[in-house]
């Protein structure tokens, strides 16, 4: 996993210091205060996380490397995994979200967990609590909810939510059940309170009038002042978010988004991003990423920011041996030619996939002349194409060069008893798999 530095070892006076530089802090309350709690003795904070996904994905992730940077500068992090939350779903910016069975939401919950336990320290001094709203709101009835929550709530203050405000101007309005969200959250940040002693709530922008509506409830019924801070809703060098909401999330649960494609993700991202990204998703010094920044505006070519970002996001998020297959599949396949025996099945297959023809692997067969399935697969126009190019030294199989124009597929050609790659010169790849 990505080496994690606490403030000073990154090269900042102050954990406060960090968190602007690195972009983390979009909006907060009182910033002076913001910063003496954030630099003075350890507090208590959480962020939620609602299932209402099977998994979490990079959205979320900057929720939880900001957690992380306060866990490493010894803050105590509660994760609220949303069991209740989780079975509403806060207001989308368009469009009642659809409502998911209780079974279904239950069992996203534990996965959520999982996730977060991956990124978050689960032991030692300092671990993360983990806990669930359901806890305290299923028991919770109608009148208890209305007498003991509601009346502490101003509708003038609740329709100005900026999501609120934006969803009753338009043709699909907003429910009861997701207008009632920000109750719900405020009413959790007051648990913490109460429970915990929590006096920090973070969360993404868009969630503001969802955070400051707990901050508002705990001044009112308890006299208290706590915090809140945002960070970035992070978008692309266009400025289009990604999120499960947009059609194009970036998953890091890696059965519905493999190691290699997460790779594949960062690694491919534009220079324009790079300052924004480097700061934003790794926990890299200072100096370390003025230095990668300065190498993209002098050296682009080099991708040498891309490369590091991507190693730092990815062996954060699934490990450095999942990270290094990733690295090693793509240069196998499009680089320098290396052993694709040595990657494991899932990484293979992930990285195979955007070579298939219209969704499917080109059929083998063990028997089938190689210059055959080159045709098959379109790297070739006919067999006798094929011929020419294992004549001139231009055909492999799995990287390994074919002179033998009457070569035929065997089973110790299969990667994983499954696959074979063909190659005809440095780049024209196809992807076959066996069929029995």
């Amino acid at each position: 996993m990505a080496q994690v530095r606490n403030y000073q070892e990154a090269g900042f006076t102050s954990l406060f210091e960090e968190l602007q530089w690195r972009g983390l802090i979009n909006q907060s309350t009182d910033t002076e205060q913001l910063a003496q709690a954030l630099n003075g003795e350890p507090i208590t904070y959480y962020c939620g996380f609602d299932p209402t996904a099977a998994s979490l994905h990079i959205g979320n992730l900057v929720q939880l490397i900001n957690m992380r940077h306060l866990q490493a500068a010894g803050h105590h992090p509660i994760a609220l995994v949303g069991g209740a939350t989780g079975l509403i779903g806060d207001p989308r910016q368009s469009g009642e979200r659809t409502l998911n069975p209780k079974e279904i939401v239950a069992t996203w919950a534990e996965r959520l967990k999982g996730q977060i336990g991956h990124i978050l320290e689960t032991e030692g001094a300092n671990p993360v609590s983990f806990v669930s709203n359901y806890d305290w709101t299923a028991s919770m009835t109608v009148i208890d909810f209305l007498r003991d929550v509601g009346k502490n709530f101003r509708l003038g203050t609740m329709l100005a939510k900026d999501t609120v405000a934006r969803r009753l101007n338009s043709e699909e309005g907003i429910s009861f059940t997701e207008f009632s969200y920000q109750v719900l959250q405020g009413n959790d940040f007051l648990h913490l309170f109460d429970e915990y002693h929590c006096v920090l709530e973070l969360g993404g922008s868009d969630q503001w009038g969802n955070l400051t509506s707990g901050l508002d409830l705990i001044r009112k019924v308890r006299g208290a002042s706590v915090h809140v801070f945002t960070s970035p809703i992070i978008t692309d060098a266009q400025g289009k978010k990604f999120g499960k909401s947009e059609g194009n999330a970036v998953w890091i649960d890696p059965t519905m988004l493999s190691p290699y494609k997460f790779y594949q993700f960062w690694i491919n991202r534009p220079d324009e991003e790079m300052e924004r990204l480097l700061k934003a998703f790794t926990f890299l010094p200072k100096s370390e990423i003025e230095a990668l920044l300065e190498s993209t505006r002098t050296n682009p070519g080099a991708r040498e920011a891309q490369r590091a970002l991507a190693w730092e996001v990815t062996s954060f998020v699934h490990g450095e041996y999942a990270t290094q297959q990733a690295i090693d599949a793509a240069a196998a396949l499009f680089g320098r030619g290396g052993d694709l025996s040595g990657l494991d099945e899932s990484t293979l297959e992930s990285a195979l996939e955007g070579l298939q023809i219209d969704g499917v692997f080109t059929q083998a067969h063990i028997a089938d002349r190689i210059t055959d399935l080159a045709a098959a697969s379109g790297l070739v126009k006919s067999a006798s194409e094929a011929r020419r190019a294992i004549t001139s030294g231009g055909l492999y199989i799995n990287n390994q060069r074919i002179e033998d124009v009457d070569y035929i597929l065997r089973e110790e050609d299969l990667l994983h008893n499954r696959f074979v790659v063909i190659r005809r010169g440095k780049k024209a790849l196809a992807a076959l798999e066996a069929q029995r």
